[in-house]
């Protein structure tokens, strides 16, 4: 079966793509009656070196991302994954000479088909007098032993493309920049890994992976790598990662050693997101520094992609300082990062938390709840939501994410790790209040906001009493604080519908001589069947509301929990005979 494209039509998807990215770019023109992009402002390359690069679609932000000042002059791109023409090729090497250019570089990643039609347009290109020089780049580490046909080109081209850019803009003569880029892409290399393979609009996907298999040392045209490996954490596949790419035993390796210094690429080769992208990026340079290396700079993103595959690629460059200027150059190509031009090593990465602000006098700690009760509701009510966890996760799924187990548990955890360190206050404000700031920082998510505004607001009433009014009444400042910034109200299927139903009857907890237990038992009957009645409403509020009511068949999962906890403290309460 082939997988489903946001295309117009196959065939039409690489020039739909290219006319894309110049439609949003006044910087970049297309060459008419060719697949090619060429910088806005030629005229104003007279008397210097041109630089074309390219290859198949696909790749993006790679090549086009890439044209402008300090970069690419333009690039000539074929169909998906396919070479451009040579008919293409040739007629971009005549629009930058005769706009005034001194000589044409023509930067070509090592694969057949780019070789021999970038290398048949420059032999007929200097066959009509333009002086034309190329570069063929090959940076992939992956085979240990060297193959005929080369290293394969990969997302260290655009470290090429930044160098030789940055040379050009400078003046620097054609022959001296074909030099000095071949010697820096000798001192680099890319090895890729992948979850899954990609497919070519109107294609199956060229590889097939088992749930536990990852592909190592892969190319950014689908084709399989050098072996297949078992699903690991990042940690371990970025540690896999390196290692290969610096083995002395493997001849294409980078001669990284402790006390180098290196540019490090991380790049996403389409399909992962942000979040895995960021977490592989710590990876890299937590083991690179550990191994004494120094990471001088470090680009994360997407510079060479393989149109959806769900991978990675790490590149390593080889640095001194005058590459690094070259590195550090300014380009207003649109898919070059805005790099700080400082290390990354030996930069300090943590900030000093801020002090706590000294807690006021309570004058309500003499009066303190009796704290082996306190510890045992917590504990308690821990064990309640621990045990509702997958419950809760299940009610979830209808609304989206299925997480409400998974973040109540979170919190449970916190608050079991927090009594271990210690007692909690006595004072029920600062109880209240300690806790808000726990869930706040711990458990995540919505719920722990709501739960943090409703701690904190509640806890403010208990500051000058704590009989039964005083709970009264913080349970109204609570909900209050929920309605305020939650933006929910009783029957929008919240959590607040539960709290805000045991609320009503705590309102009798004001009268004089309210029993604790009658009022409290009416009050967590009254949540526990609010929390039942959710599965009849339509969400008015949260990521629920999102979702056809006729899809939500089942309660509230933050009702539901609200009403545990609600439930547990009432059990608790009645164990010890208060």
């Amino acid at each position: 079966m082939n997988s489903k494209k946001l295309v117009n039509t196959v065939e039409g998807c690489a020039d739909d793509a290219l006319a894309g990215l110049v439609a949003c770019n006044p910087n970049l023109q297309l060459l008419q009656g060719h697949r090619v992009a060429l910088r806005s402002d030629l005229d104003s390359l007279k008397g210097r070196v041109a630089l074309l690069s390219g290859g198949g679609s696909g790749h993006e932000p790679a090549h086009a991302g890439f044209i402008g000042k300090g970069m690419l002059t333009g690039v000539i791109a074929g169909a998906v994954f396919t070479s451009p023409a040579v008919g293409s090729i040739l007629a971009a090497i005549r629009a930058v000479a005769q706009a005034g250019t001194v000589g044409t570089l023509l930067i070509v990643k090592n694969y057949t088909g780019d070789r021999l039609n970038f290398g048949l347009a420059r032999e007929q290109a200097q066959a009509e007098g333009i002086p034309v020089e190329m570069v063929v780049i090959g940076d992939d580490s992956a085979f240990t032993v060297l193959k005929k046909a080369g290293r394969r080109g990969l997302c260290g081209t655009v470290l090429i493309h930044k160098v030789a850019g940055a040379l050009a803009e400078a003046g620097v003569g054609l022959e001296e920049i074909t030099n000095r880029v071949n010697v820096v892409a000798k001192a680099m290399g890319t090895l890729g890994v992948s979850l899954s393979s990609c497919s070519v609009p109107g294609s199956r996907p060229t590889f097939e992976l088992s749930q536990d298999e990852v592909e190592l040392g892969l190319g950014i045209h689908g084709e399989a790598g050098v072996c297949r490996i078992k699903m690991a954490s990042a940690n371990e596949i970025v540690t896999l990662m390196l290692d290969h790419m610096t083995a002395s035993s493997n001849v294409s390796h980078v001669p990284v050693q402790s006390g180098s210094s290196v540019v490090l690429m991380v790049n996403n080769l389409g399909g992962l997101s942000f979040l895995e992208v960021g977490i592989i990026a710590d990876a890299a340079v937590r083991t690179l520094e550990g191994r004494g290396v120094k990471i001088a700079r470090a680009l994360v993103g997407t510079f060479m992609s393989a149109l959806e595959m769900p991978g990675i690629s790490l590149t390593l460059l080889l640095v001194d300082e005058p590459l690094l200027k070259l590195i550090d150059a300014e380009t207003t190509a649109s898919a070059w990062p805005n790099v700080a031009k400082v290390s990354v090593t030996g930069r300090k990465r943590t900030r000093a938390a801020p002090a706590e602000p000294l807690e006021a006098p309570d004058s309500t700690a003499a009066e303190g709840l009796p704290l082996k009760r306190v510890v045992l509701v917590m504990e308690r009510v821990c064990t309640t939501l621990l045990g509702l966890e997958e419950h809760l996760n299940a009610l979830d799924r209808a609304a989206g994410d299925g997480d409400c187990g998974t973040t109540h548990s979170r919190a449970a955890r916190a608050i079991q790790g927090w009594l271990k360190e210690g007692p909690p206050p006595a004072s029920p404000a600062q109880l209240l209040s300690r806790l808000s700031l726990l869930l706040l920082e711990k458990m995540g998510g919505s719920s722990g906001a709501l739960y943090g505004l409703f701690l904190t607001a509640a806890a403010q009433p208990l500051k000058a009493k704590t009989d039964l009014p005083a709970w009264s009444a913080a349970m109204d400042a609570g909900l209050e604080a929920l309605q305020k910034y939650g933006k929910a109200a009783p029957g929008d299927r919240t959590m607040l519908d539960s709290l805000w139903a045991a609320g009503q009857e705590l309102q009798a907890w004001k009268n004089p001589g309210a029993n604790l237990f009658q009022v409290l038992t009416k009050a967590v009957q009254s949540a526990e069947a609010a929390a039942q009645a959710t599965k009849n409403m339509e969400a008015g509020a949260g990521r629920a509301s999102y979702i056809s009511s006729a899809k939500l068949d089942q309660p509230d999962p933050g009702a539901v929990a609200a009403a545990a906890i609600l439930r547990t403290i009432l059990e608790v309460l009645q164990s010890q005979g208060v």
